[in-house]
């Protein structure tokens, strides 16, 4: 018996003889040329991408030519867009922005400039749009690693005829002071006998806001923190404040920006002073609709300067969570509130109002009728002012949501807000955790508001149907 491997070997010399005899060169045998040249051509390319293939139409070698040449003679006006679309998947990313940013349309171009250069790319909080997305985080970084008397202004302005037209929000989340030069051991000594001069000290100024605000046209957000990411050792509290002189030009920068619809400045050690700075530049404002200036250290006089601007503005939002906001600045918003027609949300929420505030705001609201949130939680609050807001549900059916939580509220103000709720068909939220209430009175309060929110989701359904 042979075995399997010796029966393979004689059936390939079998296979191999019948072949030979079968071909051209063989005697008396003829093929026809295409399938002997099928049967006799034996080639495996030793390239990996090797194929045949037709030669490329001379329109894809045009394109292909616009591609490779963009940047010294741009064509797009000569193409149909299916030509431009080619083009836009086949251009390089490290293009001039001088070159592509006016001549290249949004679309899969700018998708592939974003994507290259950040690993999380939300378009929903850009329109919906790759060029915006793209100018305006690149304009973010651009102010964020702008170093005062280093970085040439220049940086900035050159940007500005580029994408004027697609900023829409500025989102900074540091703003970098001047470089302090290291002093050497003598300067040290010597600094024992200089005075105490402010002045005397190098600058701490931050990035100029007036050079840049009025310019982009199409600003409708501007969100800014005063301060230093990963400073490390080189920690000084002046890198999280901005100066008086930052304040005066961002203040005359927000004037001239008449497009601006919000304003943020958060954690940035912004105090009475400079707070009265900017309201005073933003009385009036033509566009403005929410400000949140959360996080800082405004005070009473702050806070009527504030009161000032809700009596002069068409605010939609105000946010002062966080500040040093007691009584009489509390009395100043209220009374504002009294007057004000247009602010639908109000959040006063860590500051120390006490019930000389509480029980203002209270009385204010008995007159107002456009407020739709108001959040007065962790402001050492008691059972005055719960019984104030219970008045307010009382007559109120314009409130939608109230937050009192972290307050003392005690039996007697949960009794008040109780009774109330059981009469309101409004209040949808009403948040009294931690606040000493009894809980008979939290659950009666809180079976109150699932049925206004049964309410108000069956007037939606019925107003759905109708459309």
């Amino acid at each position: 018996m042979e075995t399997s491997e010796a029966q393979t070997s004689r059936a390939d010399r079998i296979d191999m003889q019948t072949t030979m005899s079968k071909s051209p060169s063989s005697p008396g045998v003829k093929l026809n040329p295409a399938e002997s040249f099928s049967k006799m051509r034996r080639i495996i390319a030793e390239d990996p991408d090797w194929y045949l293939n037709i030669v490329p139409c001379l329109s894809d070698l045009c394109l292909q030519s616009i591609v490779s040449n963009f940047e010294e003679n741009p064509m797009f006006e000569v193409l149909t867009p299916t030509q431009k679309d080619f083009v836009h998947e086949r251009l390089s990313t490290s293009l001039d922005l001088q070159v592509t940013a006016n001549m290249v349309s949004d679309g899969v171009y700018w998708k592939r400039c974003c994507e290259q250069r950040w690993d999380i790319c939300d378009l929903s909080h850009y329109g919906n749009s790759w060029k915006r997305m793209f100018f305006e985080r690149h304009m973010e970084k651009i102010i964020e690693l702008f170093i005062p008397d280093v970085t040439q202004t220049k940086t900035v302005l050159d940007m500005i005829p580029l994408c004027k037209n697609y900023v829409k929000r500025l989102d900074i989340s540091q703003l970098l002071p001047p470089v302090k030069e290291p002093q050497n051991e003598e300067d040290e000594c010597g600094s024992e006998f200089s005075s105490d001069n402010e002045y005397d000290e190098p600058s701490m100024d931050h990035f100029d806001f007036n050079i840049l605000l009025s310019k982009l046209t199409n600003l409708e957000e501007l969100h800014l923190m005063y301060r230093v990411k990963q400073c490390g050792m080189n920690f000084e509290w002046k890198m999280f404040e901005m100066t008086d002189r930052d304040c005066e030009s961002l203040a005359k920068a927000l004037k001239s920006c008449e497009t601006l619809k919000v304003l943020r400045i958060r954690e940035s050690h912004l105090e009475d002073e400079k707070c009265r700075l900017l309201v005073k530049y933003l009385l009036d404002h033509p566009s403005l609709r929410e400000l949140d200036f959360s996080h800082n250290l405004i005070g009473d006089r702050g806070a009527r300067a504030v009161g000032k601007l809700l009596t002069r503005s068409k605010l939609e939002i105000l946010n002062m969570c966080d500040n040093n906001i007691r009584g009489p600045g509390a009395k100043a918003i209220a009374h504002a509130l009294c007057k004000n027609s247009t602010l639908v949300s109000l959040n006063l929420r860590l500051n120390r109002l006490r019930d000389e505030g509480g029980e203002a705001l209270g009385k204010a609201l008995l007159d107002n009728n456009t407020l739709l949130h108001l959040h007065l939680g962790a402001n050492e609050v008691t059972g005055p002012t719960a019984i104030a807001l219970s008045k307010v549900l009382f007559q109120n059916n314009t409130l939608r949501s109230i937050n009192l939580s972290c307050n003392n509220l005690g039996v007697l103000g949960g009794k008040a807000l109780e009774e109330a709720m059981s009469r309101n068909t409004s209040v949808t939220e009403c948040d009294i955790r931690l606040t000493e209430v009894d809980e008979q009175s939290v659950s009666y309060i809180n079976q109150a508001v699932w049925n206004n929110q049964s309410l108000e989701q069956k007037k939606h359904g019925r107003e759905s149907k109708t459309k």
